[in-house]
């Protein structure tokens, strides 16, 4: 039996579940899955931008239970050191930790304007100014990250805290569409083409729940 349980919501809409789930992956967490149903009303309330706090994700490990997305990545830095969720040098784990507490507070406009649904695809979507000063930060970021850590991920060579928070935006810019450059373009390809992304983007597939709200919206 695992030692760790993590609670998520849809696979296809929660984009914090994407989240916290890519971080115990990347941390090797030995963990079992729990499904709330997308018919529950809090994770309705999430996953439709409705509730002002977050409380899926839920890690449940040696009867500790942490339920924000950022507060799970620091407990499994401390809890799995060895697993890289933070890069090593001072200077890039504070940009690493700044970045990902941007993701983690900020782009509200992006988030309701294009909220995460793998099964959608809208080619030719049109971005609207908010969403679009959104992506403009966005890409500034990772072209940053990219320049100076080399790639093909944002710190170096394999996937941190930062690639995780980011992971649900780069599925965003696939659904609806949107124009990257060639950096950001492969940044992109290497994070939808990681074992755990695939995994995730083919049982999001397979979900038979839709969310008619979102759906019907967009």
């Amino acid at each position: 039996m695992a030692k760790a349980t993590l609670t998520i919501a849809s696979k296809n809409y929660g984009s914090w579940s994407l989240r916290g789930w890519l971080l115990c992956r990347m941390a090797g967490l030995d963990f079992e899955e729990r499904l709330v149903a997308s018919d529950d009303p809090s994770a309705r309330a999430e996953l439709l931008l409705l509730s002002p706090s977050f409380l899926v994700p839920c890690l449940t490990h040696n009867g500790i239970q942490i339920w924000d997305t950022l507060a799970i990545a620091e407990y499994l830095n401390e809890t799995l050191p060895d697993a890289g969720l933070l890069p090593t040098p001072p200077a890039a784990r504070a940009r690493c930790r700044s970045i990902s507490g941007e993701m983690h507070s900020g782009f509200s406009n992006l988030r309701s304007a294009l909220p995460m649904n793998l099964k959608a695809h809208h080619p030719g979507f049109k971005v609207w100014g908010g969403a679009r000063a959104d992506i403009d930060r966005i890409v500034t970021i990772w072209r940053e990250c990219l320049a100076e850590g080399k790639g093909p991920f944002l710190f170096g060579a394999s996937p941190c805290m930062a690639d995780a928070m980011f992971a649900p935006v780069v599925t965003r810019f696939l659904t609806y569409d949107v124009k990257l450059d060639s950096d950001c373009a492969a940044y992109s390809s290497a994070i939808i083409q990681m074992p755990p992304m695939r995994e995730w983007v083919e049982a999001a597939k397979a979900e038979p729940d839709e969310m008619v709200e979102l759906d019907v919206e967009f």
